[in-house]
């Protein structure tokens, strides 16, 4: 039989029956006193809904703004000419342009987390959903980032929206804050996603919604979160 290392007997002791239901105050604390490593590790949520995102009426796609932000440095490049790339820039776009914006992203630069366009620019972009769109970068009206006002679109992301989507087993995973956050900002911040993914339900959902919902730290564990502790879900 192996040997159990010193973190996994660690593990072992401090959670006991893995399976075991954890109120959102309980699981963060626990993950903080595992935390070993000295980086700063990013608080995760993952939510298992009850829906199967084949079908187009069970997507669950958005966008919700994190009130303590994410601690995380959004790189946003935005389409656009004129006053809107004035705007844009004075913003805090990383990058804005337009047909050259496409080359340089053509030519494979795609450092960036969030990409902006304004309307009349969208004949531009679409000649890149073949490389914005397996990144999941590609402007969308829907979510906001297809925008006449992009001034509001950049400060928005810069300021700790994020987008969520499901993926194909049903599963939402999504960051929100830094182990170095204070307990009530990464709180704020799990409860304004929650909200997000609940009204954002589709209609062809059917049975329990918010199946399960945990909680993990970059290199710790995922601790599993009771729905009756969850607002709304």
């Amino acid at each position: 039989m192996a040997k159990l290392t010193k973190k996994q007997k660690m593990l072992a002791e401090k959670l006991g029956d893995n399976q075991a239901l954890h109120t959102f105050d309980n699981a963060l604390k626990t993950l903080r006193e595992l935390a070993t490593v000295k980086f700063d590790e990013t608080i995760e949520v993952a939510m298992n809904l009850g829906v199967d995102p084949r079908h187009a009426d069970q997507m669950v796609r958005g966008m919700v703004s994190l009130p303590s932000g994410t601690g995380k440095d959004v790189r946003v490049a935005v389409f656009a000419r004129g006053d809107n790339a004035d705007k844009a820039l004075a913003a805090g776009a990383d990058k804005v342009g337009a047909e050259d914006l496409m080359e340089d992203m053509q030519a494979g630069n795609l450092n960036y987390d969030r990409v902006i366009a304004t309307p009349d620019m969208m004949g531009v972009v679409g000649r890149l959903g073949k490389v914005l769109g397996p990144k999941g970068l590609m402007p969308n009206p829907k979510l906001g980032t297809v925008t006449p006002n992009v001034e509001q679109a950049v400060k928005d992301a810069k300021s700790g929206q994020i987008e969520f989507r499901v993926e194909k087993l049903g599963i939402i995973h999504a960051g929100i804050g830094k182990m170095s956050f204070s307990d009530d900002a990464i709180k704020a911040n799990f409860n304004a996603l929650v909200d997000a993914v609940v009204k954002a339900k589709p209609s062809g959902a059917k049975g329990k919604y918010v199946r399960k919902v945990s909680l993990s730290s970059s290199m710790g564990p995922g601790l599993k979160i009771d729905t009756a502790d969850v607002a709304g879900a």
